[in-house]
């Protein structure tokens, strides 16, 4: 018995020791992905003859200020550029939505000849390059007369092929018995995807839609490429507009006042729905 004991306070032990150590690197790999942003507020707060005098940088200050804040949307402006990737946000991700539902849709129930071959096709465009894209895309606006407006902006973005994908799985993944017993009972087909298969597949849409609405908040290379009239800037433009004719290159803590501003509604969407990102994700790489 009492090398029964000794032998389960050993496997105690090492069990906690492994449990402290995999908890410490997780503490460290943390400190070790916040630590740009703390560094970003901290320099936001910090003022500039302040800044400029630190020959070695510091890790706090004793005088922070809002100035750097409040010049962020005098130097240039700054809610402009906020309210115009609000609107390319929301539109983008609105009108996606609707294209790869109804997309998944005819790839997941409907049947028609050739369905698998030109899903595999479909599938085959993301091994396209990207640069390829925006060259097509571009001459495709510039034709059209597009350059400088927000429909120039939006089109090329209203369709994802992964999103798609990931969608069809999930439609899969409910029953064939629920779409036979709704055509039985008359059920049209848009019916059957708006009142049975949208509820059900609620977590990874939501999922899809806090995702899209990142990439397009963060979006950089088409704004920058097919818009180069201010009223139409994001605030990826808004950025590099700030760097050159708004505070200047040396002005660090007004540029990262800036940068917080435009970084913080997608912290904040994140923080909020990080559970359903999760479960959606996980919820659409499981089919069975």
């Amino acid at each position: 018995m009492d090398d029964y004991a000794a032998a389960r306070s050993r496997s105690k032990a090492a069990a906690r020791t492994k449990s402290i150590a995999t908890y410490l690197l997780l503490v460290l790999w943390a400190l070790l992905v916040l630590f740009p942003f703390y560094w970003m507020v901290l320099t936001s707060v910090k003022d500039y003859g302040e800044y400029n005098s630190e020959y070695i940088p510091k890790f706090y200050t004793l005088h922070p200020t809002l100035k750097n804040y409040a010049d962020a949307f005098t130097a240039v402006p700054l809610g402009r550029y906020l309210l115009n990737t609000l609107l390319f946000t929301v539109i983008t991700t609105a009108v996606m939505m609707i294209v790869i539902t109804l997309a998944a849709f005819a790839f997941a129930r409907l049947q028609f000849r050739g369905k698998n071959l030109v899903f595999a096709l479909f599938l085959s465009l993301m091994m396209l390059p990207n640069e390829l894209v925006v060259i097509t895309n571009f001459v495709t606006i510039t034709n059209a007369n597009l350059r400088n407006t927000f429909p120039g902006l939006i089109l090329p973005s209203v369709m994802s092929v992964f999103y798609v994908y990931l969608l069809k799985e999930n439609f899969e993944m409910v029953p064939d018995n629920l779409y036979l017993a709704a055509k039985v009972d008359g059920t049209s087909d848009m019916k059957y995807l708006l009142r049975v298969l949208v509820p059900i597949c609620r977590p990874t849409m939501i999922t899809i839609i806090i995702l899209k609405v990142i990439e397009c908040w963060n979006s950089y290379v088409w704004p920058r490429l097919i818009t180069d009239d201010p009223n139409y800037y994001l605030v990826s433009n808004g950025i590099q507009e700030i760097r050159e004719n708004g505070f200047g290159r040396e002005n660090i803590p007004a540029m990262m006042a800036a940068v917080v501003i435009i970084s913080l509604p997608l912290i904040v969407l994140f923080l909020i729905f990080r559970n359903k990102i999760m479960s959606g994700v996980l919820r659409g790489g499981t089919k069975g």
